[in-house]
């Protein structure tokens, strides 16, 4: 005859019962999962329209994390450095440099025998970059100018630099082909562009799109190296 009391003294009802709670427990917690995973999504879709409707520089405030070595994980200056075709002795232009997340290995890279131009719209970004420079672990460079400027108008002669370079900012700028031609002309012919983009940014844009933008302003493509996640794409100057 089958009993209902199994070896541990337990009812088989009982154990059911607590089974059913249990697993009730983790269909709730698997709910209130998807739900939050789901707002999140919605979230980023709604930040990504307002981005495209309304591009502008990442705000200040959160120029400590963007100078941070949480987003160096995620954004490798090493790679990026290689991808950009970054090299001793050249001069190049950051565009939107920000807080400097990059600037010290750049002008690191180029050398004494070379010069970083770091350039942003917002004065209290600048400000954090030249604290930046300031520090004690940094007094060895010397080869960084920070200006006040926009993409629009650069305080360059023509066909003087080397190689410009942007880290998910192409997107922020509102007539991104006005910046692009501005960019062209300050570069010496054979010079090169390289625009880097992540995934995780708010005004992400897809490889072939930054390609295309490139391209209609006279730009030749050079390289496109990484995926979908975290690219480069670097392009020529005719």
């Amino acid at each position: 005859m089958f009993s209902a009391i199994n070896p541990y003294g337990h009812s088989n009802f009982h154990i059911w019962a607590i089974f059913k709670a249990r697993f009730s427990v983790l269909i709730i917690g698997m709910k209130i999962l998807l739900i939050i995973l789901a707002a999140s999504v919605l979230l980023k879709i709604l930040i990504r329209i307002l981005a495209k409707l309304h591009p502008s520089p990442a705000p200040a405030f959160i120029g400590r994390f963007l100078d941070s070595n949480l987003r160096r994980k995620v954004q490798s200056p090493n790679k990026l450095i290689h991808r950009s075709g970054i090299r001793e002795g050249i001069q190049v232009l950051e565009l939107g440099c920000g807080s400097g997340a990059f600037t010290t290995f750049v002008a690191r890279t180029v050398g004494e025998n070379g010069k970083v131009y770091a350039l942003d719209i917002q004065p209290k970004m600048l400000k954090q970059l030249e604290q930046k420079l300031s520090k004690t672990e940094n007094k060895d460079i010397k080869n960084v100018e920070l200006i006040h400027g926009d993409a629009y108008k650069l305080p360059f002669d023509n066909n003087s630099l080397d190689l410009a370079y942007m880290v998910t900012v192409l997107q922020e700028i509102p007539d991104r082909h006005k910046a692009l031609q501005e960019i062209k002309r300050v570069l010496k012919p054979g010079g090169m562009l390289a625009v880097t983009e992540h995934l995780f940014d708010p005004d992400y844009a897809l490889k072939s799109t930054t390609i295309k933008l490139c391209q209609e302003v006279g730009f030749v493509l050079d390289e496109a190296l990484g995926s979908i996640w975290n690219y480069t794409v670097r392009v020529k100057k005719p």
